[in-house]
């Protein structure tokens, strides 16, 4: 006879005298403070089912969750694309990770796995409004209150909705209330805090959604432990036209000004040089450590760091890109509008030079929610942002994106695009990339564009 029990985040198994503890020993581990064995809450699915093929007897005291009856309006309709995806995630016996773009309804076939368990839900993203996005969606969608945690909100229900951060303090205290568990754009997940929330909790059922899986280090696999293998993936090109607006992409390069083109090279020959001087190698993974703490601790560090700031701004904000930029509102006149940047200073001086609204981490989250509605009612055409719109925020008007800078992140230039591509009747989505011609941006674009969505047009 085995009994498990969930304690505070991880699993407790008791070992009857009789019965050996072979057929799930590679799952535990004794923990001799106790005399019991233990297992990682995420294993539950994989101890239980051990147990049940093997006809071994169990009681099982950590589930804390029963079937709830959890019905879908009658007028959502799947698209057949969804319906392959949700197939798919079954096929993977309900573990693993649908990769989908922006607009093609990934939020749509997390409810379709709610109605199809049949089990309380947690929905786990990365950011407040979302957080409120996915509420209100559940909310209409199956018409129960949908719990919150998160923001101030610490209420939970049948189904229920957290921030990965609320996620991570909550689940060792809900971590057996839930049979399934959708982490929203996933890739957030294998952070080293964020995995937590996944090994805490027992849900059998396990549904991670993104459109840019590719993790760094060993993020791939902890994905592939905590949530499933890649059961389902389509690419925004092969959705292009059908699912998604048809799109163009279009790089700029963008000469400097001759007195920005000579304080640009001045500031970058003083980078540059300590950086030789000084054997900084930024293909190490800690290049970019070595390289700051050099300039903390060396004569002159702080005026190379200085330095190092200053050509990367004067490249960010030429004057040439807010010509540009002036010039493609206007072309664009009477279509909503997304320009993106890299840094706050520069949001703000968009802001202010064109007199539109800005976005930023600091933004409040009624002034957020007041500009995103005047912004799809189409009161503001133009709409600036640092990084908070890069991912996950609902905006099927925005038809027009300006790249004015960035990382050299290709998962963040596929979720700018991702913003512009929610499907409208008529509609074509233009996607503009401003880089400054000779500086290091031009090496920054070809890195972030090495993705397949941005390989068949230019």
């Amino acid at each position: 006879m085995f009994t498990i029990d969930y304690n505070y985040g991880t699993l407790l198994v008791e070992v009857a005298e009789s019965a050996s503890v072979d057929p799930i020993a590679p799952y535990l581990t004794y923990d001799e403070r106790i005399g019991r064995y233990r297992a990682g809450a995420h294993l539950y699915a994989a101890i239980v089912r051990k147990l049940h093929c093997g006809g071994l007897p169990y009681d099982d005291r950590a589930r804390a969750f029963a079937p709830s009856p959890l019905e879908l309006s009658d007028v959502m309709m799947p698209r057949p694309l969804q319906r392959q995806a949700l197939a798919a995630w079954n096929a993977a016996r309900r573990r693993g990770v649908a990769v989908l773009p922006t607009g093609a309804g990934k939020s749509f076939l997390a409810m379709m796995a709610i109605a199809d368990v049949q089990r309380p839900a947690l929905v786990v993203v990365p950011t407040l409004d979302l957080m409120q996005q996915w509420a209100t969606r559940l909310e209409e969608a199956f018409e129960v209150p949908v719990g919150m945690l998160g923001g101030g909100s610490k209420d939970v229900q049948d189904l229920t909705v957290s921030t990965y951060d609320s996620a991570v303090i909550m689940m060792e205290f809900i971590g057996n209330r839930f049979g399934l568990i959708v982490f929203d754009e996933c890739h957030h997940l294998p952070g080293r805090v964020n995995r937590t929330a996944a090994a805490m909790s027992i849900a059998p059922y396990r549904l991670g959604l993104t459109a840019t899986p590719e993790c760094n280090d060993d993020g791939d696999a902890v994905l592939e432990e905590l949530v499933g293998p890649i059961c389902f993936r389509r690419d925004i090109d092969e959705l292009e036209g059908a699912i998604l607006a048809p799109y163009e992409t279009h790089r700029i390069e963008l000469p400097l000004d001759d007195d920005e083109a000579e304080a640009y090279e001045c500031n970058r020959k003083t980078y540059i040089d300590f950086v030789r001087a000084n054997g900084v190698n930024f293909g190490n993974p800690r290049g970019w450590q070595q390289f700051t703490g050099l300039c903390a601790r060396m004569p002159g560090g702080r005026a190379v760091f200085n330095a190092y700031l200053a050509q990367k701004r004067i490249a960010a904000a030429s004057r040439g890109k807010f010509r540009m930029i002036w010039d493609l509102i206007q072309r664009h006149a009477g279509e909503r509008t997304l320009i993106f940047t890299a840094d706050n200073n520069t949001a703000y001086a968009l802001g202010r030079q064109f007199l539109v609204p800005v976005i930023t981490q600091h933004t409040k989250v009624v002034e957020r929610k007041a500009f995103l509605d005047k912004f799809r009612a189409g009161d503001y055409p133009v709409l600036v942002s640092s990084k908070v719109l890069n991912e996950g925020i609902d905006v099927p008007e925005a038809s027009v994106g300006i790249v004015v800078s960035g990382s050299g992140s290709i998962r963040e230039h596929v979720q700018r695009l991702g913003r512009i591509l929610r499907p409208m009747a008529g509609k074509q989505a233009e996607l503009y990339e401003l880089v400054s011609e000779g500086t290091s941006e031009y090496h920054i674009s070809d890195r972030r564009r090495q993705h397949r969505a941005y390989q068949r047009s230019s």
